[in-house]
């Protein structure tokens, strides 16, 4: 398949901390994987963070390794399109023409407007509101085809889809109409505190969330102590959802199916198995540890590949803009 036919894929992560092991699991892990079949665009998403406050030296310090993290979880640079958003004015000037093809109702029903305005009740700002019309500016300055999202950001899509289509109805067909990409299995690992929530790098309970730069001993000691059930057999059902959320975990990290992992463990002590579990996930982290640490190390290598890849995102970003001055009537300034 030539460059050409292959679908484009758009998708960004905010750095706002270490990725966790659902990030992994669910998102980054398969961002690699995508290269070879698709033409791939991965951004850190640097606008997005300031919704709510940052430190200004931390951002940019988390911004620099959220980058390297990509590279250290499989992303090519020469064969994705890999930025900073901020290093591409265009999504905020998309995002503006876009926020005029937005109904004020539509952000209102945000769920995660709602939830982050409860979060953070003394900076309800209007960045917070309009956030998911530049998500939209992300998605649609690529045209992309696929946005690979967990269920939380499901909305936001439809959002875009909405947008898109409202602007092609006003302005003729323009904007490719982005899909899902949902992989079925790792899309929501859940806490290891409460297996009926997500996991979260915001979880107040240390012990609830694996990040992939944590080390071994520190992923062990957290799948020790991991919630499980009374019923001490090692088996996937909806009422064990503890053993369900390790075994999927188990699962990921191995390639191994449900079914081998029951067999595996069949008569054996949730310890052997939480054990087991935190020693797999450990052992495939083991590599992107080494990797992030070698690229940090390295701040030229990030430097030329963040600008690199900013003025390929603006080389595509900034033809969709002038396209979409041009059908809303601006003058052209060329």
């Amino acid at each position: 398949m030539s460059e050409q036919e292959k679908k484009i894929i758009f998708s960004g992560i905010q750095p706002t901390g270490t990725f966790t092991l659902g990030n992994y699991i669910g998102a980054v892990s398969r961002w690699g994987e995508l290269q070879d079949q698709f033409n791939c665009i991965y951004s850190i998403v640097d606008m997005h963070a300031i919704t709510v406050r940052q430190d200004p030296v931390q951002l940019r310090q988390k911004s620099l390794e959220a980058y390297a993290l990509l590279f250290a979880c499989g992303i090519d640079p020469k064969k994705s399109i890999t930025f900073i958003q901020s290093h591409a004015g265009t999504h905020a000037e998309l995002s503006w023409i876009l926020s005029c093809s937005t109904q004020f109702g539509e952000l209102s029903r945000m769920t995660q407007f709602k939830d982050k305005s409860a979060k953070h009740a003394d900076d309800i700002n209007a960045g917070l509101f309009t956030y998911p019309v530049l998500m939209a500016a992300d998605i649609l300055a690529y045209n992309a085809d696929l946005v690979p999202i967990g269920e939380d950001q499901r909305q936001h899509l439809e959002l875009a889809r909405n947008i898109a289509q409202r602007f092609n109805g006003k302005y003729g067909e323009f904007f490719t109409v982005p899909e899902a990409y949902i992989p079925k299995v790792g899309a929501r690992i859940k806490s290891l505190q409460d297996p009926e929530k997500k996991m979260s790098k915001s979880d107040e309970n240390p012990n609830a969330c694996v990040f992939i730069l944590d080390e071994p001993d520190v992923i062990i000691r957290k799948f020790k102590r991991a919630v499980t059930d009374s019923d001490s057999e090692i088996r996937y059902a909806e009422e064990k959802p503890g053993v369900s959320n390790l075994m999927s975990i188990y699962s990921a990290v191995t390639g191994k199916e449900i079914p081998e992992i029951e067999r595996e463990f069949e008569g054996k002590g949730y310890g052997d198995f939480k054990l087991a579990v935190g020693e797999a996930v450990s052992d495939r982290l083991k590599p992107v540890r080494e990797e992030f640490a070698r690229l940090m190390a390295d701040k030229a290598y990030l430097k030329e590949c963040y600008m690199e890849g900013a003025k390929s995102a603006l080389s595509i970003s900034r033809r969709t803009l002038t396209k979409v001055y041009r059908k809303v009537g601006f003058v052209d300034a060329r």
